[in-house]
C-alpha cells in the first residue's frame, strides 16, 4: 500500500536530491497538509452531524471553512451558532484554529469566541488534547457537541455563564433560549432598565429621603418574550 508519506519520498528522490530552504520546506508542509484535507474533507461531508453544515467559500481553499450548527435539542435547541475554522499550515501536527463567530452565552465560550474544547490544545497533560491522528471530523463532531454532551460546568472558560446556570439550574441559562441574535441585546436591554430603576429611585431617595428595596425580576411572559420590571417588596 502506497502511503501519502512514501510517495511524497518517492517523489523527492525523482526529483533528485538538492538543498533544503524554508521556503521549500514551508511549501513541501502546505502540500501534505492540502492533500491530507481533500481526503479528510469527503470523509466529513459522508459523516457531517445532521445538526451541521459546512460551507466553504472559496472550493479551492479546503484549509479555510465555515461550520454552522444548529443544536436540536438542550439549553440551545434551536439557536443557529457559525464557527470559522481554519488549518494551519503544520496540519495535522497542529489542531485547526476554530472561533465561534455568533455572540454566545455558554460556559465554554467566550463573548469573543474564544472555545474551550480539549481536542483544540496542542499540549495536554491528560492526554485529550489534540495528535496527528486526528480529523477535521473529530473537530466538527466536538464542537457539536459543546451544545450537549460536551457542555461543561466545572471547568468554565466562560465563568460568569457558568455561575448563572449554577445558581438557578432551572432558569439560569434561559437567556439561550431567546432567539440567537437577540440574546445578547436582550440581556443588556435588562441590565440597562436596571441602571435605570437605580438612578430614578437614587434621586427620590437623596431628594425626599425616601427608602425603598428594589429588586429586578426578569421574567417571560405566556408568548416567551422577555419582561424586565423593578419589584418593590416594600
Amino acid at each position: 500500500m502506497l502511503t501519502l508519506a512514501s510517495k511524497l519520498k518517492r517523489d523527492d528522490g525523482v526529483r533528485g536530491p538538492r538543498a533544503s530552504n524554508p521556503a521549500s520546506d514551508s511549501t513541501r508542509r502546505v502540500s501534505v497538509r492540502d492533500k491530507l484535507l481533500v481526503k479528510e474533507v469527503a470523509e466529513l461531508e459522508a459523516n457531517l452531524p445532521c445538526t451541521c453544515k459546512v460551507n466553504f467559500p472559496d472550493p479551492n481553499k479546503l484549509h479555510y471553512f465555515q461550520l454552522t450548527v444548529i443544536p436540536d435539542e438542550g439549553y440551545y435547541q434551536g439557536g443557529k451558532f457559525q464557527f470559522e475554522i481554519e488549518v494551519p499550515d503544520a496540519y495535522n501536527m497542529v489542531p485547526p484554529k476554530v472561533k465561534c463567530l455568533t455572540r454566545i452565552w455558554h460556559p465554554n465560550i467566550t463573548e469573543t469566541g474564544e472555545i474551550c474544547l480539549s481536542l483544540l490544545r496542542e499540549h495536554s497533560i491528560d492526554g485529550t488534547g489534540w495528535a496527528p491522528t486526528r480529523t477535521l471530523k473529530d473537530v466538527v463532531w466536538g464542537l457539536n457537541s459543546l451544545f450537549t454532551d460536551l457542555l461543561n460546568f466545572d471547568d468554565p472558560l466562560n465563568i460568569e455563564a457558568a455561575e448563572h446556570h449554577l445558581r438557578d439550574k432551572t432558569t439560569g441559562l434561559q437567556v439561550v433560549r431567546v432567539p440567537v441574535d437577540a440574546a445578547f441585546t436582550v440581556y443588556e436591554s435588562v441590565q440597562q432598565s436596571w441602571l435605570s430603576c437605580c438612578r430614578w429611585f437614587d434621586l427620590l431617595r437623596r431628594t425626599f429621603g425616601i427608602k425603598l428595596k428594589i429588586t429586578l425580576s426578569a421574567m417571560r411572559d405566556d408568548e416567551g418574550r422577555w419582561m424586565a420590571e423593578p419589584w418593590l417588596p416594600y
